[in-house]
């Protein structure tokens, strides 16, 4: 019997790396660039054309990116890891930013939330992206800000839309509405006698889309720097120019502005007091590669942490997406999620995260011991990680009064991943790709970009005539400590965000770069795509396709003011539609819900390195726009 079962497994995981994949993967011997919309990648080859490195590619397809509105913009915020061929190390560029002067715990309670807000200026943190760009480029990169903005400098004075875009504009129309300099950028075609909605008020699909405002803008950072070195200041301090410029100068002032007479509490101080910063990547070793992420103002580390709770599981010998390895993951999943609900947080702020108990191996194995082989345990909550770096846990007494909301019938919102059948498909993705993109770039020389920046998606808020839209982050704050004590708002604080680029090194050199979209399914299918690559042999393009599924039982980082809105819902498994009658059968009979949706995973894109032959291998799922180009 044992003979057999091996003899199945074994055909079935090469019947799954002998698929067809329905987009072609992308090869390259030079250079990858893939990002969200086809025209934000060719920027990223345009800039390579030109001569730049992976960094000022991935600036370049940022900036598109952003002006494209690709579930972000401007005033959002970014992250990146970056591996070094110098220096050979990875590092990480914090760019999130952070909680506005007057934003506490109490003036949210007093409005009657009981989480900052959803959209509007009130849910804004500082801008990110722009500094972040400028760090990475200044930093890291060759060229100028002025190479590196044209295009999409060229995409702000017009680009024929997408329809992806020009749907969600019109879609959002009565909360863009509200919003005076968001309603003259996105609703051109708004007729104020027109209260009926029947007239399309958004632009169409190929309709050349102009944003005046923020060309203007783009065009002052590139002037700053320009004119720093018209009169002989260094790269370096001409960057700074056009970073002062947009931090300190008359476009911080127009944005505080727009913010402050839209209700806003972002200041010119809160401007000129943020910076990015650059940190150390966390990691872990699994089977002998070194996986990076951003540290625990992100989940990142909800990856590292599953990972070393799945290495004490032989998940290749379960098959691919059997039951036995569904149930695994997802419980490795929900006890990493756990985690990262109750002591991830800011760690430029106290108290201070036990990170090093977290992602302690030991913790991992005690961990493992609560997965039961033969039903989903609804009742998995924060463990304790202290004893295993020397401490005593501050927050017993907490833990044990935190009770979890374990009806599922309470929490009406949503979740972004959770939508399945339930809806129209167009519905669905749009919830799925909703508020984040993924840019992933590598070059010859061995540089490597991955990140995932987000924030100002549509419906956004724009301040004044700026045409930035502002963040919505701070609705992944809590103002309950009893939530997470990490993790409570108040000014000059980052929220822990759902942001979480991925970097794998082997022998020392780059392996495999990888980003998704889908709020709190990012490191969900990030996981997974990195185990189908590793344990089950897929090439980098059918990994982005393969069927993942999806955990709900933990506490939700988007979406909802309130604490039913956003509560666990434990046994909820999303799961493709490919899954065969018996795994699913067995599922429900191990104590799961099921939903099923044909798309389980947002956007994988990923740059995988071939050694042997010397070349890049490009991914870029099908459950999107996304796509590269490379060379």
């Amino acid at each position: 019997m044992k003979r057999i079962i091996i003899i199945t497994i074994v055909l079935g995981w090469s019947a799954v790396s002998a698929q067809q994949t329905q987009k072609p993967p992308l090869h390259g011997r030079h250079w990858m660039a893939i990002t969200g919309k086809p025209l934000a990648a060719t920027a990223g080859a345009m800039i390579f054309q030109k001569g730049g490195n992976a960094v000022d590619a991935s600036c370049a397809m940022l900036a598109a990116a952003c002006t494209m509105w690709d579930t972000l913009s401007w005033g959002g915020e970014t992250q990146a890891l970056i591996y070094n061929p110098k220096t050979k190390k990875v590092i990480a560029i914090n760019a999130m930013g952070v909680a506005p002067t007057g934003a506490t715990p109490g003036f949210f309670k007093n409005k009657g939330y009981e989480f900052p807000p959803e959209y509007g200026p009130l849910a804004a943190t500082t801008p990110g992206t722009p500094g972040g760009l400028i760090y990475m480029l200044m930093n890291y990169g060759t060229l100028s800000l002025k190479e590196v903005l044209a295009p999409a400098m060229e995409l702000a004075a017009g680009y024929p839309i997408e329809a992806q875009a020009a749907n969600t504009m019109e879609r959002g129309r009565k909360l863009i509405g509200e919003w005076p300099y968001s309603k003259k950028v996105f609703l051109p075609h708004l007729d104020a006698a027109d209260t009926s909605h029947k007239k399309r008020a958004a632009p169409e699909a190929g309709e050349i889309f102009v944003q005046q405002d923020l060309w203007e803008t783009l065009n002052k950072m590139v002037a700053a720097e320009q004119q720093a070195l018209k009169v002989g200041k260094s790269r370096k301090d001409a960057l700074m120019a056009a970073y002062n410029r947009f931090y300190k100068g008359d476009i911080a002032k127009e944005f505080v502005r727009g913010s402050s007479e839209q209700g806003g509490l972002i200041t010119m101080q809160d401007l000129a007091d943020w910076k990015p910063l650059e940190e150390t990547a966390l990691t872990t070793k699994y089977k002998g590669i070194d996986v990076y992420k951003m540290k625990q103002w992100t989940q990142g580390p909800v990856m590292l942490q599953a990972l070393n709770i799945l290495e004490n599981f032989d998940l290749k010998g379960m098959g691919y997406n059997s039951a036995q390895y569904i149930h695994t993951v997802y419980q490795a999943m929900n006890l990493s999620f756990a985690d990262r609900d109750f002591y991830y947080g800011d760690p430029y702020f106290a108290p201070a995260e036990p990170m090093s108990g977290l992602l302690s191996k030991d913790y991992a194995r005690e961990r493992a011991k609560l997965i039961r082989p033969e039903r989903n345990n609804p009742n998995i909550g924060p463990g304790d990680p202290y004893p295993f770096e020397g401490k005593t846990n501050p927050y017993l007494n907490l833990l044990r009064k935190r009770g979890y909301e374990l009806d599922t019938t309470k929490r009406n919102f949503a979740p972004k991943h959770d939508l399945g059948s339930l809806t129209t498909d167009e519905a669905y993705q749009d919830r799925l790709w909703r508020g984040t993109t993924s840019v992933e770039a590598a070059d010859k020389e061995g540089w490597v970009v991955s990140i995932t920046p987000s924030g100002g998606w549509l419906p956004a808020c724009i301040a004044g005539n700026t045409g930035i839209g502002m963040s919505q982050r701070m609705q992944s704050f809590v103002i309950d400590s009893a939530l997470n004590p990490f993790n409570v708002v108040a000014p000059g604080k980052r929220p822990r965000v759902t942001l979480s680029p991925a970097l794998a090194l082997k022998d020392g050199k780059p392996f495999l770069a990888s980003a998704v979209q889908g709020g709190d399914t990012q490191d969900q299918n990030l996981l997974q795509y990195f185990l189908n690559v590793v344990e089950f042999g897929m090439t980098p393009q059918q990994a982005a396709e393969a069927e993942n599924f999806n955990s709900n039982q933990l506490w939700l980082s988007l979406g909802g003011t309130k604490n039913e809105d956003r509560a666990p819902k434990p046994g909820q498994l999303l799961i493709n539609t490919k899954t065969n009658d018996q795994v699913k059968e067995t599922l429900k009979k191990m104590g799961y819900q099921l939903s099923v949706g044909d798309r389980t995973s947002g956007p994988i894109n990923a740059v995988y390195f071939d050694w042997r032959h010397g070349s890049l291998w490009g991914a870029s799922s099908n459950h999107g726009e996304d796509y590269g180009v490379g060379w």
